[in-house]
C-alpha cells in the first residue's frame, strides 16, 4: 500500500505539472498541436502492475465530474487487461471515423473509386455541340479544378468549341439532404461541417470537399482594406471584406465566417501593415451549384463559348446521355489517409452515403448507417448497445462503449484491408503530415513516438483515443480512452490520452 500511495503521488505531480504547462485551447484547434509534456516509464517503477500505473493516471481531479471509459486488450488473445467503464455508452466524437473507415473497407473494398463524368443529351455538328452539358457526380470527393479544366481540355480536343444548351449539374447520386441531421447549425459555415452532395469540388490536396480557402493577406498602407483571394477562383461565394488596414505593429483580429444560408462570406477586424496572413478554409452553401460555377470557368478559359443565354441548372442526366469525358478518383486506399490522418469529417460523410448507394441503391444516411451497423456487429460490436448518427463523429448522438470499439480494432485485425486500415491511422510524434496526422505533435518522445498509432477525436466536452501500440517487451496492445463530460481545456484531457498510451508503450509485463 505505501508503495502504490507513493507511485499515486509521484505520478499526479508529474501530470499536474505537465497540465499545467498546456495552453488553454478551443476544441476545433486541437488537431496538431502539443497536448503534452510526455509521461515515460522512468517515472513508473518497474514493479507496477498495468493496472496500477493506469489507475493511477485515470486518479485525477481534472477527470472528477466526467465519464471516462477506457479499454485495454490483447491484440493477439483479445483477452481484456484493464477496463474502466468499459461497458458504459459514450460519445466517440472522431473516433466513430474508424466504424466507418471499416465498414467503407469491408463493404467497397480497398480499390474502389468514385467517379465524375460529362455527358451531352446533344450532337456536335461541326464544332458546336448542340445539346447540353451535364456533369454528373458520383460522390467524388477528390474532384479539384485542375479536373475540371482537363474535361475542357477533352472537349475542346474533340473538336467543340461552342455549346448550343445548358450547362447542367446532376448530383442524383445521392440524395438531396445536405447535412447529417445532428450537425449543429453553428459549425455549418466551416469546412468541418460543409455540406454533402455528390457533384462536389475540393480547392486543394487536403480534399476539404465542398468548401474554398479564403486568404486576407496585408495591403502595404494603413487605412484601406485588406486584400482577400479565393480558391479557387468563383464568383458563387461573394466576399464582404469589413476589414481595415492598421499600422505595423499593431495586433492583428481578422475573423472569416460565411452567413447562414447564403454564399456571403463576411470577413471582420483588423490587419497590420506587414502583418502574416489570415486563412480559412469555409464551407460553401450547394456545393453542386459551385462546381457548376468552377467548371463554366474552366470551359471559357478553354475558349469555348455557349451560344445564347447560358442557364446552369440542377438536374438528371438522361440515361441514354451520351459520355464526353470522365475521371475516377484514387482508390479508397489513398483516400482513407487525408480521411483519416487528417479527420476529414465530410469524408466519412461521403462514405456513409456511397456505402448505402452500393448496398441498398440509395445515397442517404438511413441507409449508409444500417450497412455501418451490420458491419460493425459482424466485428464485435454489440448492435442493441450502440447509436450511429453519422459517418464524421460530428454528432453529439452517437454512442458506443469503450469495450465494443477495442473488440472492433481487434476484430479487424482478422481482415484482409487490416493493413490499409491500420496504415490510415495517425503515428504518434511523426511530423510529416500524412503520416503524423491529427497525432503529430504528440507523444513526440520515445517510447510512444513512432509506436502509438491511433485515431483521435475531439468535440465540446468529449476527447477520445484509440488504436494500437507496441509494450516495451514486444506485447501487441489495443486500447480506447473516451472522455466524456468534460469542462475546460481538451489538452488537459489529450494529456491525459496521451500518458495512457505511453505508459502501454512502456510498459514490460515480464514473465
Amino acid at each position: 500500500m505505501k508503495f502504490k500511495s507513493y507511485l499515486k503521488q509521484r505520478l499526479l505531480l508529474i501530470l499536474i505539472g505537465a497540465l499545467a504547462v498546456i495552453p488553454f485551447m478551443g476544441q476545433e484547434e486541437a488537431l496538431f498541436v502539443n497536448a503534452s509534456e510526455e509521461i515515460t516509464q522512468a517515472e513508473f517503477d518497474e514493479s507496477a502492475s498495468l493496472e496500477e500505473k493506469l489507475a493511477v493516471i485515470l486518479d485525477n481531479e481534472r477527470l472528477e465530474g466526467t465519464v471516462t471509459g477506457v479499454s485495454v486488450k490483447h491484440a493477439e488473445t483479445g483477452e481484456l487487461l484493464f477496463a474502466q467503464n468499459g461497458d458504459i455508452r459514450l460519445h466517440p466524437a472522431s473516433n466513430q471515423k474508424l466504424l466507418t473507415a471499416a465498414s467503407a473497407l469491408e463493404t467497397l473494398g480497398v480499390d474502389y473509386r468514385f467517379s465524375t463524368e460529362v455527358l451531352t443529351d446533344g450532337k456536335v455538328n461541326g464544332d458546336v455541340l448542340h445539346g447540353n452539358l451535364y456533369i454528373k457526380g458520383k460522390g467524388d470527393p477528390t474532384l479539384l479544378k485542375a479536373d475540371l479544366d482537363q474535361f475542357a481540355q477533352d472537349l475542346k480536343d474533340q473538336g467543340i468549341s461552342k455549346i448550343k444548351g445548358n450547362l447542367i449539374g446532376d448530383d442524383t447520386w445521392y440524395d438531396d439532404v445536405r447535412l447529417s441531421q445532428d450537425l449543429n447549425w453553428s459549425d455549418e459555415p466551416f469546412y468541418t461541417g460543409a455540406q454533402i452532395s455528390a457533384l462536389t469540388l475540393s480547392p486543394d490536396t487536403d480534399y476539404d470537399a465542398g468548401t474554398v480557402i479564403v486568404e486576407v493577406k496585408a495591403a502595404e498602407e494603413a487605412g484601406g482594406q485588406a486584400v482577400v483571394s479565393v480558391t479557387p477562383e468563383t464568383d458563387y461565394v461573394t466576399i464582404v471584406n469589413n476589414t481595415e488596414m492598421a499600422a505595423a505593429g499593431e495586433s492583428k483580429n481578422i475573423s472569416i465566417e460565411r452567413e447562414h444560408g447564403s454564399n456571403n462570406i463576411i470577413i471582420e477586424g483588423t490587419m497590420p501593415v506587414g502583418g502574416t496572413f489570415s486563412r480559412s478554409w469555409v464551407s460553401v452553401w450547394e456545393p453542386t451549384g459551385y462546381v457548376l460555377d468552377v467548371f463554366g470557368k474552366s470551359l471559357e478559359e478553354q475558349g469555348m463559348e455557349f451560344i445564347g443565354e447560358l442557364e446552369e441548372k440542377f438536374a438528371a442526366a438522361p440515361d441514354d446521355a451520351r459520355l464526353l469525358a470522365s475521371k475516377e478518383s484514387m482508390p479508397l486506399e489513398e483516400l482513407l489517409i487525408p480521411f483519416m490522418k487528417l479527420s476529414n469529417n465530410g469524408h466519412g460523410e461521403v462514405l456513409t452515403k456511397e456505402m448505402g448507394k452500393v448496398v441498398y441503391g440509395e445515397g442517404s444516411w438511413d441507409k449508409g448507417l444500417e450497412v455501418m451497423e451490420d458491419v460493425v456487429t459482424s466485428l464485435g460490436v454489440n448492435g442493441d448497445t450502440i447509436l450511429l448518427r453519422d459517418g464524421s463523429g460530428m454528432s453529439h448522438k452517437n454512442m458506443i462503449p469503450a469495450n465494443d470499439l477495442a473488440q472492433m480494432l481487434y476484430e479487424a485485425q482478422n481482415k484482409s484491408w487490416y493493413p490499409v486500415f491500420k496504415h490510415s491511422l495517425p503515428v504518434a510524434g511523426e511530423s510529416e503530415r500524412f503520416v503524423g496526422g491529427t497525432l503529430r505533435n504528440r507523444m513526440t518522445s520515445e517510447p510512444a513516438k513512432g509506436n502509438v498509432t491511433a485515431k483521435t477525436g475531439s468535440l465540446s466536452g468529449v476527447s477520445t483515443l484509440s488504436g494500437y501500440v507496441t509494450t516495451a517487451d514486444g506485447e501487441e496492445l489495443i486500447f480506447t480512452v473516451m472522455i466524456n463530460n468534460y469542462l475546460g481545456a481538451g489538452s488537459s484531457m489529450r494529456a491525459i490520452e496521451d500518458a495512457i498510451a505511453t505508459a502501454l508503450a512502456g510498459h514490460a509485463f515480464g514473465e
